[in-house]
């Protein structure tokens, strides 16, 4: 009897620290805003070069680059795909982003770029970025059509946004 339930409780350390060695699954109920987004990979080598908007290089590292429209998700949004735990930010554009509701996800190379394809995915919204911030960097580009876009639906967006809170001032 004695012999069993040592086996019996090495089996259950066990299946502990197995447990604990793994990566848990993104808790989807406690993040902030759950979607499900398509997403597609881009990498150094393609026309951008190595760096993101803001001057920066690309980061492929723990919190990694990504490109949108940042009118649908600013500069600064922080996200983390559930399926793989991957974390991104938002410091990139491109021309091709702008409209719809695609991120582009950094990859370090075109491999890793090609492996990632285009997937449909759930994202956990675990900090939004600033439409602010999104202007200043993109006010002086104004002279490129996708930059203009990007800011009329920024303003736009703002403008609804100020329209509301003196509606709801008023109710007061």
């Amino acid at each position: 009897m004695p012999k069993c339930l040592n086996l019996t409780l090495a089996g259950v350390a066990a299946c502990f620290i197995v447990g604990c060695a793994t990566q848990p699954k993104l808790d989807l109920t406690s993040a902030r805003r759950v979607q499900r987004v398509r997403t597609t990979a881009y990498t150094h080598t393609e026309g951008g070069g190595p760096r993101n908007a803001l001057g920066s290089r690309l980061s492929a590292r723990h919190v990694m680059s990504a490109a949108s429209d940042w009118s649908r998700f600013p500069l600064g949004t922080h996200f983390r795909i559930a399926d793989t735990n991957e974390e991104y930010v938002i410091d990139d554009y491109g021309t091709a982003l702008i409209g719809t509701d695609t991120i582009d996800l950094y990859k370090a190379n075109r491999l890793a770029m090609k492996q990632w394809g285009v997937r449909h995915v759930d994202i956990a919204i675990l900090e939004w970025g600033s439409e602010e911030e999104s202007l200043k960097v993109l006010g002086p580009r104004c002279k490129h059509r996708c930059v203009r876009q990007m800011v009329a639906a920024l303003e736009k967006k703002r403008g609804k946004t100020v329209a509301q809170a003196s509606s709801n001032r008023r109710s007061l």
